[in-house]
């Protein structure tokens, strides 16, 4: 029985602790060729410096809700796991009433969030080179944001995620069949969801491997390559 710890933050904290300098989310996007490799520490960096964003840039905190309309992805790991830090609700469908929203160009993202970010997912965290009109870029302004967040009161029946508390979301993302420590490589077409790409692999303590527009014939070599021991 895996033993979940009663926030999202504190998920991450125990994971980026147990090992900080190893690999914790290793992506692949067979469309663009991209891999981008990213230690505990270099994640949490990403999430604190989204947490800092949110809080510090925006003023945003426990009660406030950020829709994420992003498929999975590091960056879409790296907000998501932001937005819980900083104490707000992700929302990854409904993003009409959000106090923020992050997207990217393409999606059609209805909201009437005063503050909006687009990113492109581009190899490197590159920015975009046309940015749609009412909106930020993400990657160019999360790193003007510290890479150290003090952390916020988050409690487990805060809402985390789509309506869920933390308590409710860590529970099934709990019921997972992941090995502890185990390196998994997820198709994200076939778990679009974060609790299944993002926090099933976190809370099992476990490293991942997230794969978009996986190629087939790239699975087994990846898998070794990678010394993967649960492929998903």
């Amino acid at each position: 029985m895996v033993e979940v710890q009663p926030t999202i933050p504190q998920v991450l904290a125990a994971a980026v602790r147990n090992d900080p300098a190893s690999p914790l989310l290793t992506f692949y996007d067979d469309a663009s060729g991209d891999r981008t490799e990213l230690s505990g520490a270099t994640l949490d960096n990403w999430v604190s410096k989204t947490a800092n964003l949110l809080v510090d840039g925006l003023g945003l905190g426990n009660g406030d809700t950020a829709a994420v309309h992003l498929p999975p992805h590091w960056q879409t790991a790296a907000i998501l796991l932001g937005v819980w830090s900083a104490g707000l609700a992700a929302e990854t469908g409904d993003t009409e009433s959000a106090d923020v929203l992050v997207t990217t160009p393409g999606q059609t993202s209805a909201t009437k969030a005063p503050d909006r970010y687009a990113t492109g997912l581009l190899p490197f965290a590159m920015p975009l080179r046309e940015l749609p009109a009412g909106f930020a870029d993400y990657v160019l302004e999360v790193r003007q944001h510290g890479d150290y967040f003090p952390g916020q009161p988050v409690a487990p029946d805060d809402k985390a995620l789509n309506g869920r508390t933390h308590r409710e979301v860590l529970a099934k993302a709990a019921e997972t069949t992941i090995p502890a420590g185990a390196r998994v490589l997820i198709d994200a077409a076939e778990h679009p969801d974060p609790v299944d790409w993002l926090l099933a692999p976190l809370v099992a303590g476990a490293s991942i491997v997230l794969c978009a527009n996986l190629d087939a014939a790239k699975i087994e070599t990846r898998a070794r390559s990678e010394k993967v021991s649960l492929v998903l």
